[in-house]
């Protein structure tokens, strides 16, 4: 393990780095931090699979099951760029270090919950200590990593983050009903443990310390800013029709543009004005980042929608145990795992329009199973899903780990830490939106249409946004660096 990836070579604003690495990132290093993005990955999805069980056993009904899974994203999304920043700040092996362990931590919280609304609380922490972690990932690879050896390691970024959801979906299953030590659901979040310690313990010996040699303070008006404009748009989604939609969640589903709007307009008066603003609204004049970012939005609403979706489907309308009801995504997982080993290649040969015939595959898959559906519903199981999971795992392979890649592309050094947040925070609150909006619309039709009919609208709308993805992915730039 002592091979090493190539020394950074610093990308200079103006004469001068202003990102400091003590050293280049091993190979020992580079599985360490990759280590520590797989499980707060793994943890957005590992508990979709186990959301039937944790609803019988702590009673938690549909719109807590929706928080169950998204009120995770929402804590990781309003933090990760703080998180990013207090990296390039403070230093990011510590705030890996304390992420890892804080992620621990609220593991166990999670894993040892009495009802669901302590899950519910726990789940949130567990958000917020992954958003120390995952920020700090991006931009030690990017600080100490450049050329070939910064593209390799981004592109196998990728590959774990889309492994990691359906090896999330599988395992948890097989934790679910293998019901260890009288565990069931529990063990889920406490097989983290061990795991997060580890990384924690491994990143004090093998991941270089890097930050900003400019560290800026926290923006908190910004940080605050962001809060509001999420929670304002995902609670009322989740919980509205459960409720009833009282007037509360119109009043907040109205309060949400003009907080999106303040957050633009702080964050633009603040680097204005010389300051360091939470989201440095002038990397959006990054034609990578800026694009990237529209091509992640639906990528992700779609990917989060379908994993909730699909683990309720094929579980309590399907009756499937949850062991099956996570190999029911293995063909997803086998041509993710294809195709994000083939992308780096394919990116030098025919650059981003590798993301355009990505969405071409996602729209077969999304065709196929809802024709699938539509004719052979009471046939339903994991051989008749295969061929469309098969193909939407191809296509979510050449997208996934080849965006990232093209988002970071152009980041500054001395921006390392802000970029990749910006980039996690898409993806996860998208993934929470997925939850959120095309999640809460499956259950919501349950009741009108039927599963089948349920499935099929949702898939349908999916459909609409991979097409949505081709589009876009024309706009990149052909040649990705």
């Amino acid at each position: 393990m002592t091979q090493q990836l190539e020394r950074p070579q610093a990308r200079p604003l103006g004469s001068e780095p202003r990102t400091t690495a003590h050293r280049n990132l091993t190979v020992a290093g580079l599985v360490t931090v990759l280590l520590g993005a797989f499980l707060p990955m793994l943890d957005f999805f590992v508990v979709n699979v186990a959301l039937p069980t944790i609803d019988r056993q702590l009673s938690a009904g549909p719109a807590v099951l929706e928080l169950i899974a998204a009120g995770y994203g929402i804590a990781f999304a309003v933090l990760l760029v703080l998180g990013g920043r207090l990296g390039d700040s403070l230093g990011r092996r510590r705030l890996f270090v304390a992420g890892a362990a804080a992620f621990a931590v609220t593991s166990l919280v999670c894993g040892l919950a009495p009802d669901a609304w302590t899950l519910v609380g726990a789940r949130v922490a567990q958000g917020a200590s992954a958003a120390l972690l995952i920020p700090q990932v991006l931009a030690t690879i990017t600080a100490a990593t450049s050329g070939p050896a910064r593209a390799r390691a981004l592109s196998i970024y990728g590959a774990v983050g889309g492994i990691s959801v359906v090896i999330g979906q599988v395992l948890g299953g097989m934790l679910v009903q293998a019901d260890l030590f009288g565990t069931s659901w529990r063990a889920v979040f406490l097989l983290n443990v061990p795991f997060a310690l580890a990384a924690a313990a491994l990143a004090v010996r093998f991941v270089p310390e890097s930050r900003s040699e400019l560290p800026s303070r926290v923006d908190l008006p910004g940080t605050l800013l962001l809060l509001v404009t999420l929670l304002s748009l995902f609670v009322p989604l989740m919980e509205g029709r459960a409720v009833g939609w009282p007037l509360w969640t119109w009043l907040s589903l109205a309060l949400f543009p003009f907080a999106a709007r303040a957050f633009v307009v702080v964050e633009r008066r603040a680097e204005a004005a010389g300051r360091t603003p939470l989201v440095p609204l002038s990397l959006l004049r990054i034609p990578e980042m800026r694009r990237g970012l529209g091509i992640a939005l639906p990528y992700f609403t779609n990917f989060g929608a379908f994993m909730f979706v699909m683990a309720l489907a094929v579980q309590q309308g399907l009756r499937l145990s949850p062991v099956a009801a996570g190999w029911a995504l293995v063909p997803m997982a086998a041509g993710y795992f294809t195709t994000s080993l083939l992308g780096p290649r394919l990116m030098g040969r025919f650059g981003s329009r590798v993301l355009g015939a990505g969405a071409l595959f996602q729209l077969a898959g999304l065709a196929v199973l809802i024709t699938t559906v539509l004719t052979d519903y009471q046939g339903l199981g994991v051989l008749t899903l295969a061929p469309g999971t098969a193909l939407m795992g191809l296509g979510n392979g050449l997208i996934g780990t080849q965006l990232f890649r093209i988002v970071l592309a152009k980041v500054p050094l001395d921006r390392a830490g802000v970029g990749s947040g910006v980039l996690a925070t898409t993806q996860q609150s998208s993934l929470a939106l997925g939850v959120a909006t095309l999640g809460t619309l499956f259950l919501a039709l349950i009741p009108a249409l039927g599963m089948q009919h349920a499935i099929v609208t949702v898939l349908g709308l999916e459909l609409v946004g991979a097409l949505v993805i081709l589009r876009l992915s024309g706009r990149l730039p052909r040649s990705v660096g």
